[in-house]
């Protein structure tokens, strides 16, 4: 499990694209902290290192993961993950951790999009479409969402879009700084929500 708080920007070193799915080298310092079969959240997509890190020197050590087609047709890592790209970067939390954010998976639900970016003094107000609407039933104004790996606050919302609000430090030490309209991220909304759908549905069926 995960709290949406991003520990680093990895840069991708390599990526490996085959008939049977796509294998990633991350750079990272993290990948110190990393042994194989360990879960690490790459955009908000939990993936699990293949093998032990290159190096013991933090600034030379990267990691392996393997995306299958599964998570390729879920995510943006396909599409937005290449040679030289920056990261979100998170390790699974320590069952005596810190809890930075809210519960997050890593399992991504769909891909929404960046609409448009307005200024709003230090902040920045970001407005994102998801590619299924249909997800924002499980979002409500102030309640929680993922954006490539960042727990965020919901600031507005309508039938078919989302905004939250961004302050520097977000800004400054992810992802979420650097794209521009029409750029994909990985949406996870709350699993709380679903949980709680499926319980009623399943009590008006009783």
């Amino acid at each position: 499990m995960f709290t949406g708080i991003v520990q680093d920007l990895g840069v991708v070193t390599a990526v490996d694209a085959q008939d049977d799915g796509v294998r990633l080298r991350v750079r990272t310092p993290l990948a110190v902290d990393l042994a194989s079969g360990d879960s690490i959240a790459v955009n908000g997509c939990c993936l699990t290192a293949v093998g032990d890190p290159s190096s013991t020197d933090p600034g030379e050590a990267t990691f392996v993961a393997d995306v299958m087609h599964e998570s390729l047709r879920r995510t943006s890592l396909q599409r937005a993950v290449t040679p030289g790209a920056r990261v979100n970067l998170e390790l699974a939390m320590a069952a005596d951790g810190r809890f930075g954010g809210h519960v997050v998976q890593g399992h991504v639900d769909a891909v929404a999009r960046l609409v448009d970016v307005t200024p709003d003094g230090f902040a920045r107000r970001l407005r994102f479409a998801p590619e299924d609407p249909a997800l924002l039933r499980y979002v409500v104004e102030k309640g929680s969402i993922t954006l490539d790996g960042v727990s965020l606050t919901v600031t507005t919302l309508d039938d078919a879009s989302l905004e939250v609000s961004l302050i520097p430090e977000t800004l400054e030490r992810t992802t979420l700084g650097r794209i521009a309209p029409g750029d994909p991220v990985n949406l996870e909304v709350d699993v709380l929500a679903k949980h709680v759908e499926k319980l009623l549905a399943v009590k008006d069926r009783a």
